[in-house]
């Protein structure tokens, strides 16, 4: 995956921080090629090592993850969240708060 994804967790300020949805890296990956870069599924696909119709798929169940979230207030996962780097993950205690927050 691309250097610009440091932060592996993402929650809203309100709401049940037990619900969740979890994204998958490739998913990820899928979403950042074609959706910020600008790459047509063919292109993202072959950048990835994968068909277009995997591709298609990862990025069609991302997006469906990601509005699920945005439209029900879920915390957004990535697997393998780093709770040393983010100083905690949604569900730890003081989610959903930046370094430095002090909310």
């Amino acid at each position: 995956m691309g250097d610009e994804g440091t932060f592996r967790c993402f929650a809203p300020l309100c709401g049940d921080l037990d619900e969740f949805v979890l994204l998958l890296p490739e998913e990820v990956e899928a979403l950042r090629l074609v959706d910020l870069v600008g790459l047509e599924q063919e292109e993202a696909a072959h950048v990835l090592g994968v068909s277009r119709k995997t591709l298609w798929r990862d990025l069609h169940v991302a997006r469906s993850k990601v509005t699920d979230a945005l439209v029900h207030g879920k915390t957004i996962r990535i697997a393998g969240c780093d709770r040393e780097r983010m100083e905690g993950c949604p569900g730890d205690e003081g989610a959903g708060q930046s370094p430095g927050d002090g909310a």
